[in-house]
Parts: C-alpha cells; sequence; structure tokens
C-alpha cells in the first residue's frame, strides 16, 4: 500500500516540477516515470522496515 501510495505522488510531484520547468510532453512523461519509480522504491523499503518491526 505504501508503494502504491509513493508511486502516485511522486506522479504527481514529477508531473508538476515538468510542467513547472515549461517541459514539453515527452519531460513531463519522464519525470513522471523517474519520479514515480524512485518515490515507490523509498515506499518499498519503508514498508519493508515496518513489516520488520512488526513482530
Amino acid at each position: 500500500m505504501i508503494v502504491i501510495a509513493g508511486a502516485i505522488l511522486g506522479a504527481i510531484i514529477g508531473g508538476m516540477t515538468a510542467a513547472r520547468r515549461k517541459g514539453n510532453k515527452a519531460d513531463i512523461a519522464q519525470f513522471v516515470a523517474v519520479y514515480a519509480i524512485a518515490f515507490s522504491l523509498v515506499g518499498l523499503i519503508l514498508t519493508i522496515f515496518v513489516e520488520k518491526l512488526a513482530f
């Protein structure tokens, strides 16, 4: 669940960042993909950490 939320949040932030920098559609798509992957990875690590803490 944290991974999916991270991917969605990353995609939104990436799209907003690229649009703010006046990027074309390819730039926006690339930012969305990269930010979604990065935030998903952070969410995955956070999920593993939370699972290890739960007995």
